[in-house]
C-alpha cells in the first residue's frame, strides 16, 4: 500500500508570536490582515528583522484587546511574511503565507512582545486508498457547496483547490475558504492527522450542505409567504386606495371603531350583548355580501339612538312662564298645566313621563304651543305627523328580514333628538288610519302608556328601549275619531277657538311682526290700526284659530310691499292700515257676521251650528202649504237630525188634542223644514259634544219641536199661555232643566 511520507524532523523552534482575532490562518494559504496593537507591531518588526517567520494563534474572545496566554488557542500556524505596508494611522497591513501547524510549548514575554516556543506537527504515513476516497468525497461535497452556496465571495478559489494533487494542501485550502464559524475552523486546524482532518472536513461540508438545504427550504417557504403577504399587502393597499377614493374606511379599523363606540354608547346589558354578538357576526361575513350590509345598518342604528345622553332640563317656573306668555296669548289652562308639571319636576326627582293631548280646531296654536313648552323646559323638540299613517310598522318598525328594513318613526325621532328626554309631538293623532297592515293606534298604546313605555320594543332594534323620560304631546282636532283605549292614556286639554279680542292681541303681538319680516318690510313703514285687525277677522275670515287671519295680513303686506317699490321715496315710505284701507286692499268682504238676534217670528227659530272649525248662528225656517201630509227636509241634514225632525212632528201629532188641532191636520198640509248653509253637512249628534248638550239641558228633538210649534202657529209669545211641552213616552226620559224657548241658542 502506497503511503504519503514526510522526512521533516519533528523539532522545536522559537519565533515571535502575534495573537489574531476572528481569523484562522491555515498552511498553504495567503491571508491579509492589519496589526495595530503595540506588542503585535513590535513582534512583527522583530520577525521582519529575522527570517520573516511569525507564529499566528487565534484568540478565544475577539473582543479582548490585551489577551492573556490562557485566552489564546494553543495550536496555531507558523507563517512567512510576504508583504507589509505601514498605514498612516500607525497600523501595519501584512500578507502572510501559512507554512505549517504548530503547538506552542511555552510563551515568553520580554516586555515588548511574545516569543513562542513551538513544537511542529509530526507527519505520520497515511493509507493512500483511504485518503484518496476522502479526497474524492471532499471534492464532491465542495462542488455541491460551490453550486448551492450563492454567497461565496471567491468560489474560484475553492474550484481551483479541487485541482490540487496534494491532499493536505487541498484540505487546508478548502478549510480556509469555507464560510463556517471560527471555532469550526480552529477545530480543523488542531487536527494534525491528515485522514482525521479529511474526515472532519467531510462532516463539516455535509453539515453545511444540510444547512444550505434547510436554509433554502426555509427561504423558499418564507419567499412564498412573503410573496403571498406582499400580494395581500398590495391588494389591501389597493382596496384602501379604492375605499379612500369612495370615502370609505378600512374594514378592520372600522370594525375596531364600531367596537369602541359600542363600549362607549352606555347601552343596557341586553342591548350591549346583542350589539357585540352582531359585531362578531359582522367580522365573519364577507364585506360585500348583502347580509353584511343588513348587519352593519343594524349596528349603526343601535349606535345612533341615544342611550344615556340627556338634556339638562330648565326647572325655573318663572322663566318658563315668561316664555309661554311671550309666545302665546291666552291659553291660561294650558299654561297652568305646564307650570304644574315643572313644579312637580322640582319636587320629584324621577316623575313619570306626562302624556298630554291638545284638542282644538285648526289654527289655534297646538303645534307652536308644543315648541314653546320644549323651549320653556329646555328639552329638544321633535315632531312626528301621524296624519294618514295606516301601517303599524311606522310605529313599531319593520323586522330585519330584508335590506330596506327600518326602525319605526318613534325610534327615528329619538335618533333625531339625540337625547333620552326630548319633547315629542305626535301631530294629528285623530287622523290615524287602519288597513290590512295593522292598526297604528293600537301600536301607540304601548308608546303612550307610562307603565309600559320604559320597555318599548321596536321590531327592528329587537331590544327594549326606554321612553319613560320622553314628554309626549299629542294633538288633534276632534276626540271622537281617537279610539277610547288611546284616549284613556291621554290627558285631554281642550283649546277653544279665540275670541275677537284674543285674535286682535295675537295679531298685534305675533302675526304682524312675523309677516313684516317675511315680506321684507320694516316696522316703522307700516302700522295697523285696531279696527283693521277686527275688519280682517270679521269680514275676511271665518275660523276658530288665526291661520287665515295671518294669511290675510300677509296679503295686505304684499300689496303694501308693491306700493313701497312703486313709490318715489321707498326708504321714507310710511302708512297706517285702517279698516277702510283693508277693504280697499282685500276687496269686497267675504263674510257677514250674524248676531244671535231674537226673532220671535212664525216659522223661524234661532240656533247655533257648532263644528270643529268654529260656529255660526242659524235661523232655521219652517213653513206649511196645502198638500197631502208630505214632509220635506232641506239643508243637507244628517240622519240623526232627520230622525229628530220626524220625531218632533210625531210629538205634535200626539198632542194635537191638547193643542187644539184637528186629529187629521197633517193630511191636508205639506210641511217644509229648511236649515240654512245648505252646502254644509249637519248632524247634531256628531257635531255637538255631549257635555255641551248636558250643560244646556236640551235635546235636538226639543229644538226641532220648537220649530214645528212655530210653524203650526202655536202660542209661544209672552202674552199667550205657555204650551205644555212635557215629552210623550216616544222621547224616553226627558233631559233635566227647563226646555228652551224658540229663541234660545244651541251650542
Amino acid at each position: 500500500m502506497n503511503e504519503f511520507t514526510d522526512n521533516t524532523p519533528n523539532d522545536v523552534v522559537r519565533c515571535p508570536m502575534v495573537p489574531i482575532r476572528d481569523v484562522v490562518v491555515f498552511p498553504y494559504t495567503m491571508v491579509a490582515f492589519v496589526i495595530g496593537r503595540p506588542a503585535s507591531v513590535r513582534a512583527l518588526e522583530s520577525a521582519l528583522k529575522g527570517d520573516k517567520t511569525i507564529f499566528l494563534a487565534t484568540q478565544h474572545d475577539a473582543t479582548v484587546d490585551e489577551p492573556g496566554v490562557d485566552q489564546v488557542y494553543t495550536v496555531g500556524t507558523i507563517a512567512r511574511i510576504t508583504h507589509n505596508v505601514r498605514l498612516p494611522d500607525g497600523n501595519i497591513k501584512v500578507m502572510v503565507e501559512g507554512v505549517e501547524r504548530a503547538r506552542f510549548v511555552r510563551i515568553e514575554d520580554n516586555g515588548e512582545y511574545w516569543t513562542a516556543t513551538l513544537r511542529k506537527a509530526a507527519h505520520t504515513p497515511e493509507p493512500r486508498s483511504r485518503v484518496n476516497a476522502l479526497v474524492g468525497r471532499v471534492s464532491s461535497l465542495v462542488d455541491q457547496y460551490v453550486r448551492q452556496y450563492t454567497d461565496l465571495a471567491n468560489p474560484e478559489t475553492l474550484t481551483a483547490a479541487l485541482r490540487n494533487d496534494d491532499p493536505a494542501r487541498l484540505c487546508d485550502t478548502v478549510s480556509s475558504n469555507l464560510k463556517i464559524a471560527v471555532e469550526d475552523k480552529q477545530g480543523l486546524l488542531e487536527i494534525f492527522s491528515l485522514q482525521d482532518r479529511l474526515v472532519r472536513l467531510v462532516e463539516v461540508l455535509e453539515i453545511e450542505l444540510e444547512k444550505i438545504q434547510v436554509d433554502r427550504a426555509i427561504h423558499g417557504r418564507v419567499k412564498r409567504q412573503m410573496e403571498r403577504a406582499q400580494k395581500e399587502y398590495y391588494l389591501n393597499e389597493k382596496i384602501k386606495a379604492i375605499h379612500k377614493e369612495l370615502g370609505r374606511k378600512d374594514e378592520k379599523a372600522e370594525l375596531e371603531e364600531l367596537k369602541q363606540k359600542i363600549e362607549a354608547a352606555g347601552m343596557p346589558k341586553d342591548a350591549h350583548e346583542k350589539a357585540m354578538a352582531e359585531l362578531r357576526r359582522l367580522e365573519q361575513m364577507p364585506p360585500m355580501s348583502a347580509e353584511s350590509t343588513v348587519s352593519r345598518n343594524y349596528l349603526d342604528w343601535l349606535l345612533a339612538v341615544p342611550w344615556k345622553e340627556k338634556t339638562e332640563e330648565v326647572r325655573d317656573i318663572r322663566a318658563a312662564q315668561e316664555i309661554l306668555d311671550a309666545d302665546h296669548f291666552g291659553l291660561e289652562k294650558v299654561k297652568d298645566r305646564i307650570l304644574e308639571y315643572l313644579a312637580v319636576r322640582q319636587l320629584v326627582e324621577k316623575p313619570r313621563g306626562s302624556i298630554l293631548c291638545f284638542v282644538g280646531p285648526p289654527g289655534v296654536g297646538k303645534t307652536s304651543l308644543g315648541k314653546s313648552i320644549a323651549k320653556a323646559t329646555g328639552r329638544k323638540f321633535v315632531r312626528l305627523s301621524l296624519g294618514g299613517v295606516r301601517d303599524e310598522a311606522e310605529i313599531r318598525g319593520h323586522r330585519r328580514t330584508y335590506i330596506g328594513a327600518l326602525p319605526g318613526q318613534i325610534i327615528q325621532m329619538m335618533k333625531k333628538a339625540g337625547t333620552i328626554n326630548p319633547l315629542m309631538m305626535l301631530d294629528e293623532v285623530d287622523k290615524l288610519g287602519m288597513d290590512f297592515r295593522g292598526d297604528p293606534s293600537a301600536a301607540l298604546l304601548e308608546v303612550l302608556d307610562p307603565e309600559q313605555n320604559s320597555t318599548f320594543h321596536d321590531h327592528y332594534l329587537d331590544v327594549e328601549y326606554d321612553l319613560s323620560q320622553v314628554m309626549f304631546i299629542a294633538t288633534g282636532n276632534v276626540l271622537h275619531t281617537i279610539p277610547p283605549a288611546l284616549q284613556d292614556r291621554l290627558e285631554i286639554i281642550r283649546l277653544p277657538g279665540y275670541t275677537e279680542r284674543e285674535k286682535l292681541e295675537i295679531a298685534k303681538r305675533h302675526l304682524v311682526k312675523k309677516q313684516l319680516e317675511a315680506n321684507g318690510i320694516r316696522e316703522e313703514q307700516v302700522q295697523f290700526a285696531d279696527d283693521a285687525y277686527t275688519t280682517i277677522s270679521q269680514f275676511y275670515t271665518r275660523e276658530a284659530g288665526v291661520r287665515n287671519l295671518e294669511r290675510e295680513i300677509a296679503a295686505v303686506l304684499r300689496k303694501i310691499a308693491r306700493q313701497i317699490l312703486s313709490s318715489d321715496d321707498a326708504d321714507g315710505f310710511k302708512t297706517i292700515i285702517t279698516a277702510e284701507a283693508v277693504k280697499e286692499l282685500l276687496g269686497p268682504t267675504r263674510f257677514r257676521p250674524q248676531a244671535a238676534i231674537e226673532r220671535n217670528e212664525i216659522g223661524v227659530s234661532t240656533g247655533l251650528a257648532w263644528t270643529e272649525a268654529g260656529g255660526e248662528v242659524l235661523h232655521i225656517e219652517a213653513t206649511l202649504m196645502p198638500g197631502r201630509g208630505n214632509v220635506t227636509l232641506t239643508g243637507k241634514l244628517g240622519e240623526v237630525m232627520q230622525e229628530s225632525a220626524h220625531a218632533a212632528l210625531s210629538c205634535v201629532r200626539a198632542r194635537s188634542k191638547s193643542l187644539g188641532l184637528a186629529s187629521d191636520f197633517y193630511k191636508k198640509l205639506d210641511l217644509h223644514l229648511h236649515v240654512p248653509e245648505g252646502a254644509i253637512p249637519k248632524d247634531d249628534l256628531v257635531e255637538v259634544p255631549d257635555d255641551v248638550k248636558q250643560a244646556l239641558g236640551i235635546h235636538t228633538a226639543e229644538y226641532i219641536d220648537d220649530v214645528w210649534s212655530i210653524a203650526l202657529e202655536l202660542p209661544l209669545s209672552k202674552d199667550k199661555p205657555e204650551v205644555d211641552r212635557t215629552p210623550v213616552p216616544i222621547w224616553g226620559q226627558p233631559p233635566s232643566g227647563d226646555a228652551p224657548s224658540s229663541n234660545q241658542v244651541i251650542e
